[in-house]
């Protein structure tokens, strides 16, 4: 964990205004390895406690936010079904910073443009924190899962593929 001054993201700017606690996680990306096997084994952790956020559009065009294990892959059909739409789609890199304010690496599910419905994947609370991004790559932003899900509005559910 860095004791630097790091630049504030927008997600850290949020939480510290909201008082919530947090901690930081700073590794060595990769262009070409935006994967979290490569932040667990950088950061000492199972990939089981790292999070990725991903957005997507439903078919009644509105954007749902999934926060799932980076080790595992979003189950489209859960996911549509924690939103209530009949079907989500991932989408288009391209769009992410426009809808997000992040790029892609560095998309958080705090501090987003707009407070869009986001879910989490159950499995989030058998950690007492999950590391999920910190709004750029390089960062990790570790939390209580439960704090993450009440500050986000989110729901816990089961959303990932088994």
């Amino acid at each position: 964990m860095s004791k630097h001054k790091q630049e504030k993201t927008n997600a850290m700017r949020m939480l510290d205004q909201a008082g919530i606690s947090y901690e930081t996680g700073e590794y060595e990306y990769d262009e070409s390895d935006l994967s979290g096997d490569h932040v667990a084994e950088y950061l000492g952790i199972s990939k089981e406690e790292i999070f990725k956020t991903l957005v997507t559009r439903g078919s009644d065009k509105e954007i749902y936010v999934f926060v799932v294990p980076v080790s595992g892959e979003l189950d489209l059909k859960k996911a549509a079904s924690a939103a209530g739409v009949k079907k989500v789609e991932m989408i288009h890199v391209k769009e992410i910073m426009g809808i997000t304010g992040y790029i892609r690496g560095g998309c958080s599910p705090v501090g987003m443009k707009k407070a869009y419905p986001t879910f989490i994947d159950e499995t989030a609370i058998l950690f007492d924190r999950i590391y999920i991004s910190g709004g750029k790559r390089g960062l990790q932003i570790i939390i209580d899962p439960q704090t993450l899900a009440d500050f986000t509005g989110a729901q816990m559910v089961d959303i990932a593929k088994e």
